[in-house]
């Protein structure tokens, strides 16, 4: 399809109604606005109708013109009109298609609809985040206690897992990733971790040109607003809501102390100045509410007439004209559905399902394509590879007071604390726990830390998919810059079959010592006076494991996903073989596909996701909008002293 062949858009004052074959003529006043059964106008310099449609003959099911072609004010006069017969169907077309209403596509389908004259598609795979509009009817999903209901069951995620690691006594790990609008953000634990300056400053290094520190910063801070104020690190008008713990539990309180005790510093913003030391943590929790980026960026516009939204629609295909990427095909309610880009086609699907709709497309590696018998259209073989996550394990401690979170669990207090939370938004429902953590550097030399805590007052069995059994406090502890790379790939050409995904977890020797290394430090900590109140036995790994080999063994049995896949799409220099995407985050070699997601980082950052993933998606949407880009150069980053470990 070339196009010369698209219809020529021109502005009518009539208005073909392609369904009937029938004609009404609208009269049109300026400033205000005339509505019929089907369509919605303005005055007729302010006319735009969204989408346009492709007279293309498609044998397969579109969708309806008759609920997505509409109006609305634009400060271009440019009006589509095209006239259909019986043996054509419409074929609406967009100006944007992003695939994927997660993290970053919502991201996207806000920013992208601030001009007024472009026209957005956004497609879920999964539902929307809320039953009948309501938090509170959908309380697994908006309460920020009830976070692991939707970790163990299949309605919300893409229920992933792993190929049988052969370094972790070959078990199959599993992946959590939300499939509903907001993607992982609405499931995940809500942190908000930016990562360090220097992860950054490396992506320059490793050829992201113009996503250093110096041009991040400010997207995360027009991304953000957080309840402590505006500073120089932190943003305080933005959509992200970003808060801090609630309950002061005297756990938090003792884990921070013992920090100090131990000889790390005590930091007040990980996602300033400093990240280095033990501290308060950062939440996307808002008046008691997880807040997502379906409930930051997408809700507040799906009144814009310029953002259409299809859920339960999954993108099978990326249609190609030649090296150009036209639009996509999808199913939805059993129907095969197509519709058109005119200017780029998005793809915001995540680690995981990006790469694979890539593959599926005929973009990644040939010869593994060609074993598929799926036509290449671009032979990249980096698309798949350079798999990165973040592997972590629990260190649990008996607590000889009863004041962890194990009563909380029993029914009755269950039905207290979800009451509270659904007449007030309060109380211990209101908040998913992890209030403290902190950062620290697993040796000497090492230049920002490399080990991340999470802790938590309460036993986690098995992802939560277990109720805990005991009185306990744990941290959740990894290393933060794994050398083990892994790998996806397409199992078959079935989109419905999940990928293969080898993560090759613990594959070098650096990776098993850093495990040893976060084990024996969280130790340490958890064996600080400010603990001799509550410390009871240790629970795992257990006072009988205290040799190296012992402790090896136990993480190939314990250690499991932090559930931060990413770099499956690099974002590099042309000259690099394995690069995907170039620093404008477009495919290389194609035109008119740009993938923004996790997928596209050229080596993980060092702390949780979803932050950097929104951050990356608000400077892609100004690259997409061709505006400059922010800039804060110079902005001071705390340096430890490198002769020592802290």
């Amino acid at each position: 399809m070339n196009e010369e062949s698209l219809p020529r858009i021109r502005m009518l004052f009539s208005v073909t109604l392609s369904q009937t074959g029938a004609r009404r003529v609208v009269t049109m006043t300026r400033g205000r606005f005339m509505r019929d059964s089907r369509w919605l106008f303005a005055s007729v310099r302010e006319c735009l109708t969204v989408p346009k449609t492709r007279n293309m003959g498609l044998s397969s099911s579109s969708s309806s013109s008759s609920s997505s072609s509409r109006c609305f004010g634009a400060s271009t006069a440019h009006c589509n009109s095209s006239s259909s017969s019986s043996s054509h169907q419409q074929t609406p077309s967009y100006s944007y298609i992003i695939v994927g209403a997660g993290s970053a596509g919502c991201v996207l389908a806000n920013r992208l609809t601030e001009d007024a004259h472009e026209s957005v598609l956004l497609l879920e795979a999964g539902p929307k985040d809320k039953w009948l509009g309501s938090a509170r009817l959908s309380w697994k999903m908006h309460m920020p206690a009830a976070l692991t209901y939707n970790l163990c069951d299949d309605k919300y995620n893409w229920y992933y897992h792993t190929l049988p690691q052969a370094h972790m006594d070959n078990r199959v790990l599993y992946w959590p990733r939300g499939r509903v609008w907001g993607g992982s953000s609405s499931l995940n634990a809500m942190v908000y971790i930016r990562g360090h300056a220097g992860d950054y400053n490396r992506w320059q290094s490793e050829g992201a040109e113009g996503w250093d520190y110096d041009h991040c910063l400010p997207y995360f801070r027009k991304a953000q607003c957080h309840e402590l104020g505006e500073n120089r690190y932190r943003g305080g008008s933005g959509p992200l809501h970003v808060s801090r713990g609630k309950t002061n539990h005297p756990l938090h309180k003792a884990f921070i102390e013992a920090g100090q005790q131990a000889g790390y510093p005590f930091t007040d913003d990980m996602n300033g100045y400093q990240q280095e030391g033990l501290g308060w943590m950062d939440m996307t929790v808002y008046k008691g509410k997880r807040w997502s980026t379906a409930s930051a960026y997408l809700r507040p516009v799906l009144g814009r007439p310029n953002l259409k939204t299809e859920v339960r629609c999954l993108t099978t295909r990326i249609l190609f004209d030649g090296n150009r990427a036209v639009g996509v095909e999808y199913i939805q309610k059993g129907q095969k559905k197509t519709v058109f880009a005119d200017k780029e086609v998005i793809l915001s699907g995540g680690a995981i399902n990006s790469p694979q709709l890539l593959m599926l497309s005929g973009v990644g590696n040939a010869d593994d394509l060609k074993q598929l018998s799926i036509p290449v259209v671009q032979h990249l073989p980096g698309v798949g590879s350079n798999l990165q996550d973040h592997l972590e394990l629990y260190v649990q401690q008996h607590c000889t007071q009863p004041i962890t979170l194990y009563k909380a669990q029993k029914p009755f207090h269950m039905v207290k604390i979800g009451l509270e939370w659904l007449t007030m938004f309060t109380g211990y429902g209101a908040t998913a726990h992890l209030e403290s953590g902190g950062f620290i550097r697993s040796r000497p030399h090492v230049t920002h830390p490399d080990i991340q805590f999470h802790f938590l007052p309460s036993q986690v069995i098995d992802h939560g998919r277990v109720a805990s059994k005991i009185e306990a406090y744990q941290v959740h502890v990894g290393p933060m810059r794994s050398t083990s790379i892994g790998w996806l790939k397409l199992k078959s050409t079935n989109p419905l079959d999940h990928p293969e995904i080898q993560p090759n977890y613990l594959s070098t020797d650096v990776d098993v010592w850093e495990f040893r290394e976060c084990i024996k430090l969280s130790r340490e900590i958890f064996a600080q006076k400010a603990f001799e109140s509550f410390r009871g036995p240790e629970a795992q790994p257990g006072p009988q494991v205290q040799s190296d080999a012992d402790i090896d063994a136990f993480v190939r049995r314990k250690a499991d996903s932090a559930y931060h896949p990413s770099c499956t799409c690099k974002m590099g220099s042309p000259s690099d073989p394995m690069a995907v995407i170039d620093s404008n985050t477009q495919v290389l070699g194609l035109e008119r596909l740009r993938v923004v997601d996790a997928s596209i980082m050229p080596s993980i950052v060092s702390g949780n996701l979803n932050a950097p993933t929104i951050m990356m998606a608000e400077k892609a949407a100004d690259i997409i909008r061709g505006r400059p880009a922010l800039v804060d150069r110079g902005v001071p980053v705390y340096q430890p002293t490198l002769d020592t470990q802290r």
